[in-house]
């Protein structure tokens, strides 16, 4: 899975941290979840705890997009076989299937192709009928694989505007908020689209808190947010927006359009939604992977976000605490973690959350939590005898951190894995994070994680791993 193990996993602490990585995106790959939690008994279809029984429908379709759609759409087409009549999925990583056909888009930004594809997804929801079961195949990624531009906004105007909040820092919940503004199938309207079909979606969860109006912007879930709220986003992070993404939130705003289908619409009395993985499906497998190699694990939490380098510096925090006072948990330990963080850009670099978190880490390491130097004034509260020096030398702490689905930013690498070797030159790390642009930096001191599209898109998965 890991392009390079062998040279990465040059100390035992590093082996270990890319074996609970291994173990995580594994765990959450669609053929395994999907295989747990849908199941077919004679005419008896399971989703996590709720039965369909397909004598009542005429047909099945799987709709849907996100960077795992075309994974849940073989597990789903490998359960039912030529029980699924047809089907559509968008997807930027594109597999084969026998019945359900992929159509493929671009992730993080949307693309003409996602376009297209976006728009034979709402064809066959139109086409459905109350005898239809819709099998809404949905994980995260969704929201820029299937752009539907809403009224007179063009596609061109949809990307300046995601770039733009891309760049801002919005969290995924204020991004999405725009999004379903301005769109012709998120917020729900899917289901509004579908509707009087059965919808039963299989959730992939990439969202912290697995709020289903936010993963891949609900295209079949309630949305509670507001042309208003999606306003509001936009000034709160200073937004720019093209003339026609203005105009028609302010439209929406004024009543003129319709609101997004909330949660007492009429539609959503035939949706069911089942998220069958999350982060924490991640974490739990990593935190067993670490058990089995004799280490003592534990999930700091599943729910992590905000900027990334800050996040970093918490996190070193704590395994430097472990380190010293066996505080919360005994070394040898891992400590995990999962959510989603962000990175506000201010440069022009290469990198990505997860590039960014490692790069922090690996200069928590060198310093020793001590300020910019090293050398532990009362800025950074430590003495000749604070330990720093000790966990330097002792080579103690192992930080990895991934983008689950491989995909860390825009670019090729999913993380990135680091120690107290990795910064040599405090200066140069520190003009790469000023400027975004830690991926060459990574590059060039052999810390990078390259897994190619895993197929699973399960949030961040963060490693610590105290000797």
């Amino acid at each position: 899975m890991i392009a390079d193990r062998d040279r990465l996993a040059s100390t035992a602490a590093r082996d270990v941290a890319l074996e609970c990585l291994e173990a995580g995106i594994e765990a959450g790959h669609p053929r395994t979840v999907v295989r747990n939690a849908v199941s077919l008994e004679r005419e008896t279809l399971r989703i996590a705890d709720a039965t369909y029984d397909l004598g009542e429908y005429e047909e099945i379709v799987v709709l849907g997009g996100g960077n795992a759609a075309a994974h849940v759409a073989v597990a789903l087409e490998s359960i039912l076989g030529e029980l699924i009549d047809g089907g559509v999925v968008v997807t930027d990583d594109p597999v084969e299937t026998e019945r359900v056909a992929v159509r493929e888009g671009e992730h993080p930004v949307p693309s003409e192709r996602g376009v297209d594809g976006t728009r034979d997804v709402l064809e066959a929801a139109d086409a459905a009928t109350e005898s239809t079961l819709v099998l809404a195949a949905i994980t995260g990624g969704g929201s820029a694989l299937m752009p539907a531009p809403a009224g007179d906004v063009s596609l061109e105007a949809l990307r300046t505007t995601t770039d733009a909040l891309l760049a801002s820092g919005a969290d995924i919940g204020e991004i999405n908020a725009v999004r379903k503004h301005l769109s012709a199938l998120k917020g729900g309207r899917l289901a509004r689209r579908a509707a009087p079909a059965t919808v039963a979606s299989v959730v992939l969860s990439d969202v912290v808190g697995n709020d289903l109006s936010v993963i891949a912007s609900g295209p079949v879930a309630p949305d509670a947010s507001t042309f208003d709220e999606a306003l509001a986003v936009l000034e709160r992070y200073g937004i720019d927006a093209p003339e026609a993404v203005a105009k028609h939130l302010e439209r929406g705003a004024a009543g003129k359009l319709a609101e997004t289908p909330g949660p007492d619409a009429p539609v959503f009395e035939t949706v069911s939604n089942h998220v069958v993985a999350d982060g924490m499906t991640v974490l739990e497998a990593a935190r067993d992977a670490a058990a089995e190699r004799g280490y003592e694990p534990l999930v700091l939490s599943s729910r992590v976000r905000g900027e990334a380098r800050d996040a970093a510096t918490t996190h070193v925090a704590i395994a430097e605490e472990v380190w010293a006072t066996g505080t919360p948990v005994s070394p040898p330990a891992v400590l995990l973690s999962g959510g989603e963080t962000t990175v506000t850009v201010r440069g022009d670099g290469t990198g990505g959350p997860n590039q960014e978190f490692a790069t922090s880490a690996a200069l928590e390491l060198e310093e020793g939590g001590g300020d910019e130097d090293g050398s532990g004034d009362e800025e950074g509260g430590g003495d000749e005898g604070d330990g720093s020096d000790e966990i330097g030398s002792s080579g103690g702490i192992t930080v990895a951190a991934v983008d689950t689905d491989g995909i860390d930013g825009a670019t090729d690498a999913a993380g990135a894995l680091v120690d107290e070797t990795t910064v040599e030159d405090t200066t140069t790390a520190r003009e790469a994070l000023a400027e975004n642009d830690v991926y060459p930096y990574l590059e060039s001191r052999n810390g990078l994680i390259l897994t190619g599209p895993t197929g699973t898109n399960l949030n961040d998965l963060r490693v610590l791993v105290v000797e």
